[in-house]
Formats: structure tokens, C-alpha cells, sequence
């Protein structure tokens, strides 16, 4: 099964580059339709989904990159 409009909007998104602060939650916004939490956390479960990884491996593995050093941090 391939992923939904939503998940691959969810990760085009994260491809895109964004200008200023609030600009990328003012795209989740108006584009998605969602709220910047439900965002993240839907995201979040996207990068374990092999679906995404198997649609984008590079923004995938980037943002899997991403949240692995994060949670090194804590």
C-alpha cells in the first residue's frame, strides 16, 4: 500500500526550505491543514513507517539522522 496524499504532503514539506521563524508552521497551516503538534507527531511516526522510507529515503534518513542526535542530547 502507498502512502497517503497527507503522508507524502507531510514529507514534501520537509524537503522545502523555509525563510524565518513561524514561516514552515504557517505552511503546515494553510497546506495541511493541520496543527503544527499534530504535525510533528505525525511525522515523527511517518519516519518509522517503511512506506515513507521506501517513497523519499533521503529526507527520511535525514530527519531519522535528525531525531537520532536529539535524542542523544537528552
Amino acid at each position: 500500500m502507498d502512502l497517503g496524499a497527507r503522508e507524502r504532503g507531510i514529507l514534501a514539506l520537509e524537503r522545502r526550505g523555509f525563510p524565518g521563524p513561524g514561516a514552515k508552521e504557517r505552511a503546515i497551516r494553510e497546506e495541511l491543514g493541520l496543527a503544527p503538534v499534530r504535525y510533528y507527531q505525525l511525522l515523527n511516526a511517518l519516519l518509522d513507517d517503511p512506506r515513507a522510507l521506501a517513497h523519499d529515503p533521503v529526507t527520511v534518513n535525514r530527519l531519522r539522522r535528525v531525531r537520532q542526535s536529539r535524542r542523544g542530547e537528552r
